[in-house]
């Protein structure tokens, strides 16, 4: 299970139940617990900080309202099976110069149950089980990633001979936001400025989870540099607080120049000293302080 709309749902089942199995089998052990299911759901970035409740529509099969799951017609009972006297098991002795080897295997006629069905129900097939649609709102928490899962228990199919149901996990998939780029609990932007911004200084609007806020670039802004918005992140999952936000400024130079604009900045670096270009920390030093 970005920043605005809701997808598609894709629903996909990781272990069913198996309809085609031959009528008139009684399932494999009385009162086993039924298969699990899974669905996918896409879930916004905004919706992933914030948490929040979707309907999820999904498959599963539940007992058979005629035959009450046991799949035999009404009125009839599954008999005990011919093959293995209703034990489920039959033996093979083997003899060899060591002793009689022993092997044990599951029935095949009656799939281990002990039982079959001579009068399968007409609803159902003799599989006590019948499909159908189901949808659960399923809680979302804040902070949740990308390709976790949610369990719902005892949602799953129908368990075998009244056996307890099996579970459904939810595995939700946030869409990607296009301005903001996940890791971890924090959230990363860039900034494009040009070449005239970056040494002079100006204000941009930058896109947060909470909306576009304003952020003021002092004079000699460097390219690579980090701003850090603290808070500004997502949720932690099932804790307290939030990530940061980092801001990476990109400087961007001009490509194309007329004569007038050349002749310009030819000026300006003949009149430019060591003091207009003050040395700045390298690269790594500005990591580094951005995750102090």
């Amino acid at each position: 299970m970005a920043g605005t709309g809701h997808g598609t749902l894709a629903v996909r089942t990781w272990r069913a139940f198996r309809p085609d199995r031959e009528p008139g089998v009684v399932p494999p052990a009385a009162g086993t617990t039924g298969g699990s299911t899974g669905t996918a759901d896409p879930t916004p970035r905004r919706s992933a900080a914030t948490g929040t409740t979707r309907q999820v529509p999904f498959p599963v099969t539940v007992p058979c309202a005629t035959c009450s799951g046991s799949g035999a017609k009404p009125g009839t009972e599954p008999v005990a099976c011919a093959t293995c006297d209703g034990r489920g098991r039959l033996q093979q002795v083997t003899r060899t110069m060591l002793g009689e080897l022993v092997r044990t295997q599951a029935c095949p006629a009656c799939n281990g149950s002990g039982r079959v069905v001579e009068h399968p129900c007409l609803e159902c097939d003799g599989s006590g089980r019948t499909v159908e649609e189901r949808t659960l709102d399923v809680e979302i928490p804040p902070g949740i990633h990308d390709g976790q899962q949610i369990r719902l228990s005892g949602e799953g199919h129908a368990g075998d001979l009244g056996g307890r149901a099996g579970d459904v996990y939810v595995q939700v998939r946030v869409k990607p936001h296009p301005q903001l780029v996940r890791e971890g609990n924090d959230l990363f932007c860039t900034v494009d400025l040009t070449m005239t911004e970056a040494a002079l200084g100006a204000s941009v609007r930058i896109p947060t989870l909470d909306g576009e806020e304003q952020l003021e670039l002092e004079p000699g802004t460097q390219p690579g540099r980090l701003h850090v918005l603290r808070g500004k992140g997502m949720p932690v999952l099932q804790g307290f607080g939030r990530g940061d936000q980092r801001v990476l400024v990109n400087v961007q130079v001009p490509r194309r120049l007329t004569e007038e604009q050349r002749r310009l900045l030819e000026d300006f670096e003949q009149s430019a000293s060591d003091e207009t270009y003050e040395a700045d920390e390298g690269f790594f030093q500005k990591l580094k302080s951005a995750f102090r």
